[in-house]
């Protein structure tokens, strides 16, 4: 195992137990942006080095996905925790000067992906997976779309804001731990390859995703959320 790879691996095991951490932990609390901030840093680098281990190390497997198309993802994921910790840092209601940027990176993300998966429909039936390409494309579309509409309405704020940041975190440490806890199952113990346990880990941040929208939207703790002057 390459020093590279045990970087990324061990900056990926980092990122899912600060993401944890920052989960659980009271929002706004010092131990909440204490975590986030190990959680953005250590994403970074899975990121990072995962582009890196695409695009300069041959696949291991017959069939695996092209490199561009995981360099694709791994920007995708970089895209979420950059977006996600600069609309926590937001500052001003009216301001989406960030957006401007992040939108057609989300778009050229979604147009590589889509192009990925129509080569891939078009390849030898079984040659290689299909559905994810459209489905991460999919997704990336949307985020475009949401910083369109943040483009728009000229900035972001309130609840909406809080919002913005957890659900984009979220999923940032969706990525981590499905990779980890499902993609990576030959490095489990025997006795939990294919578990319902590692299936509730992977999804587990999902869960916790649903949980706190639900918070932020309609509880009272983010009821004095700043709004738009």
């Amino acid at each position: 195992m390459t020093p590279v790879l045990l970087i990324h691996i061990g900056a990926g095991v980092l990122g899912i137990v600060s993401g944890a951490v920052a989960i659980a932990a009271r929002k706004g609390a010092r131990l909440h942006r204490a975590a986030g901030t190990v959680f953005f840093g250590a994403m970074l680098i899975t990121a990072a080095l995962a582009i890196y281990l695409a695009g300069f190390v041959p696949p291991s497997a017959a069939g695996a996905a092209p490199p561009q198309a995981s360099i694709a993802v791994g920007l995708l994921t970089a895209y979420l925790v950059v977006t996600a910790w600069m609309t926590a840092r937001r500052r001003q209601a009216r301001d989406a000067a960030f957006e401007k940027l992040a939108f057609p990176a989300a778009l050229g993300i979604a147009a590589t992906l889509l192009f990925f998966g129509l080569r891939a429909a078009n390849a030898p039936p079984g040659s290689t997976l299909v559905a994810p390409y459209f489905v991460f494309a999919g997704f990336a579309a949307f985020l475009a779309a949401l910083d369109l509409k943040v483009i728009v309405q000229g900035g972001i704020s309130g609840k909406a804001r809080i919002a913005r940041h957890l659900w984009r975190m979220c999923f940032a440490l969706f990525f981590a731990t499905a990779f980890f806890f499902l993609g990576q199952q030959k490095v489990m113990p025997v006795g939990l390859r294919g578990s319902p346990v590692l299936l509730a880990l992977g999804f587990a941040p999902l869960a916790f995703l649903v949980f706190w929208l639900i918070r932020v939207r309609f509880g009272k703790a983010f009821a004095s959320a700043p709004q738009d002057s």
